[in-house]
C-alpha cells in the first residue's frame, strides 16, 4: 500500500487529495481505491532468495501454497500471477481488511484451527501463528519470535533481522556532507575564517544543511523507488531493496527535516531557515517533477549547490560576491552534466525515471565541458579584479589555480567519456588521490597569495 501511495503520488497526484476520504471508509476501502489507480510492477519487487527457495521447496514436496495478505487483491493477485507458486489467494477485497486477527480467523475457517502453517514476519502476524499448526519466521524481531515459540512449534528461521542502523546510514549518506564544506567558501573568501561569531553561524547553518539534504535524500530515495529497482546498481539501494520500510522513511525524513528548520530558526538566524526553507522547496520540486525534465533537472542541480553558497554568505553576514556566483554557477553546471552524461552512457536505453537516451550523451558531453572551462575563465578574470588586490598582497600567484582547475575538470571529463568513473562526481572526487592532490596545491596557491 505504502509503495502504490508514492507511485500515486507520481502518477496522479491529484489523487492523494482523496486518500483522507478513502481512508473514512475504512483501510479496505481505501487500499481497493489506491489498487484502482496504480499497481507496483512484481517484476521488480524486492522478493527476498530464502523465501522463494522455502516456497519452491515446499511446492516440490507436493504442500499447497497460499498467499494470505492485508493487501488488496488487485495487488496480491499481480504478484501471484508473477511468482506462479500459490494455488490460491486470501487478500482485502475493499470491504474487509484481512489483517490480524481478521487474517487469523479466516484462515481457521478455511483450513481449520491448527490445520495449516503459517509464514509471516511483524507482530500483526501473531494472531495467525496462533491458530497455526507451525510457525515459519523471516526477519522477525527476537522478542517476537520467542513469543510465538511459546504457543507455536517454530519450523524454521529463514532470515533473521537484519540490522536497522547499517541501511539508515546508507539512506541519509553521510559523504555527501562533504558538499556542505561550500558553505564555509564565503566565510574563506572574505578571510573571516578567525571571526569567531561567523564560524559559529557557518557552521551550525553547516549542520543544518547536512540534517536537511539527509531528509531530502530519504524522500527522494522513497519517491525514486520503482525507478531504481531498474538501475543496475541503485535497485540496492535501502528502501528499493526493501531493507527499510516506508514509514519508516516518512518518519526519518520528517525528523531530519524538522530538526534542520529549527536549529536554522532557534540558533542562527530566520534569514537562514528562509534559505533551508528554500533548498527543501527546490530539492522537492526536483525530486517529483523537475528530474524527468531534460537539461531543467541539470539547471536545478546547480541551483542547489549555489544555495549553499548564499546560506554561508547569509549566515556569515557576508555580501556575496558576483565572481564567487559566475564561477559558482558555470562550476556546478559542468558538475552536473558530468553526472547525467555518466548515467546516459552506461545504459543502452532511457534512463529509468529520467527524460534521456543514449543519443544524449554528446551534446552532454560539449555543454559540460564548455561550462567547466567558463568557470576558469571566470576564475582567470577574477585574479585581475582590482578588488583582488585587496584582499591578497601577491595576487599574481593565483594565476596557478588556472591550470590546476583546468587539469582536475579536463580530467573528470576524460575519465567520464571513457566510463572509468562513478556516476557521482562526488563520490569519484573522494575516491580519487588526484583530486586530494589538486585540493592541496591549491590550498597552497592560495596560502602563497595571501
Amino acid at each position: 500500500m505504502w509503495e502504490s501511495v508514492l507511485l500515486l503520488c507520481k502518477t496522479a497526484p491529484w489523487a492523494l487529495l482523496w486518500l483522507p476520504v478513502w481512508l473514512l471508509r475504512g483501510r479496505a476501502h481505501l487500499k481497493r481505491q489506491i489498487a484502482t489507480h496504480v499497481i507496483p510492477d512484481p517484476d521488480t519487487l524486492p522478493y527476498r532468495p530464502e523465501v522463494l527457495a522455502y516456497l519452491e521447496r515446499s511446492r516440490s514436496e507436493g504442500r499447497a501454497l497460499v498467499l494470505a495478505t492485508a493487501a488488496d487483491e488487485i495487488h496480491a493477485r499481480a504478484v501471484a500471477t508473477h511468482l506462479g507458486c500459490f494455488s490460491d489467494v486470501l487478500a482485502s477485497d475493499g470491504q474487509r481488511n484481512l489483517r490480524g486477527s481478521v487474517k487469523a480467523a479466516q484462515l481457521a475457517e478455511r483450513f481449520g484451527e491448527r490445520g495449516f502453517d503459517y509464514l509471516g514476519n511483524d507482530w500483526v502476524d501473531e494472531p495467525s501463528w496462533v491458530a497455526a499448526g507451525r510457525a515459519i519466521i523471516v526477519a522477525a524481531p527476537m522478542r517476537l519470535l520467542e513469543r510465538v515459540a511459546r504457543h507455536t512449534p517454530i519450523e524454521s528461521v529463514l532470515v533473521k533481522q537484519p540490522p536497522r542502523l547499517r541501511p539508515i546510514l546508507r539512506v541519509i549518506r553521510p559523504y555527501q556532507w562533504v558538499k556542505n564544506l561550500l558553505i564555509f567558501v564565503p566565510l574563506v573568501a572574505a578571510h573571516r575564517l578567525f571571526d569567531a561569531a561567523a564560524f559559529r553561524s557557518t557552521l551550525l547553518t553547516a549542520v543544518a544543511f547536512c540534517l536537511c539534504a539527509s531528509g531530502i535524500y530519504v524522500a527522494n530515495d522513497m519517491l525514486d523507488i520503482h525507478a531504481d529497482r531498474r538501475h543496475p546498481r541503485k535497485r540496492q539501494r535501502p528502501f528499493a531493496a526493501g531493507e527499510l520500510s516506508i514509514p519508516t522513511g516518512f518518519v526519518l525524513s520528517l525528523v531530519l527535516v524538522a530538526a534542520s528548520l529549527t536549529i536554522a530558526a532557534a540558533a542562527i538566524s530566520w534569514a537562514v531557515m528562509l534559505v533551508v526553507s528554500l533548498y527543501i522547496a527546490v530539492a522537492m520540486a526536483y525530486s517529483t517533477r523537475v528530474k524527468r525534465e531534460p537539461v531543467a533537472d541539470v539547471f536545478v542541480l546547480a541551483a542547489l549547490y549555489v544555495v549553499r553558497l548564499l546560506a554561508g554568505a547569509i549566515a556569515a553576514w557576508i555580501p556575496l560576491s558576483t565572481w564567487l556566483l559566475a564561477f559558482a554557477m558555470f562550476l556546478f553546471l559542468s558538475l552536473a552534466f558530468v553526472k547525467r552524461y555518466i548515467e546516459v552512457t552506461a545504459n543502452a536505453g532511457a534512463i529509468p525515471g529520467r527524460g534521456y537516451t543514449p543519443q544524449d550523451g554528446l551534446w552532454m558531453h560539449s555543454v559540460g565541458t564548455t561550462a567547466g572551462y567558463m568557470a576558469v575563465l571566470v576564475l582567470a578574470l577574477y585574479v585581475n579584479a582590482p578588488e583582488v588586490s585587496a584582499l591578497y598582497h601577491r595576487p599574481q600567484v593565483l594565476w596557478f589555480l588556472c591550470p590546476l582547475l583546468l587539469y582536475w575538470l579536463s580530467r573528470t571529463w576524460f575519465r567520464a567519456g571513457r566510463r572509468d568513473t562513478h556516476d557521482d562526481p562526488l563520490v569519484e572526487a573522494l575516491r580519487d588521490p588526484l583530486s586530494y592532490v589538486v585540493g592541496v596545491l591549491s590550498a597552497g596557491v592560495l596560502l602563497a597569495a595571501l
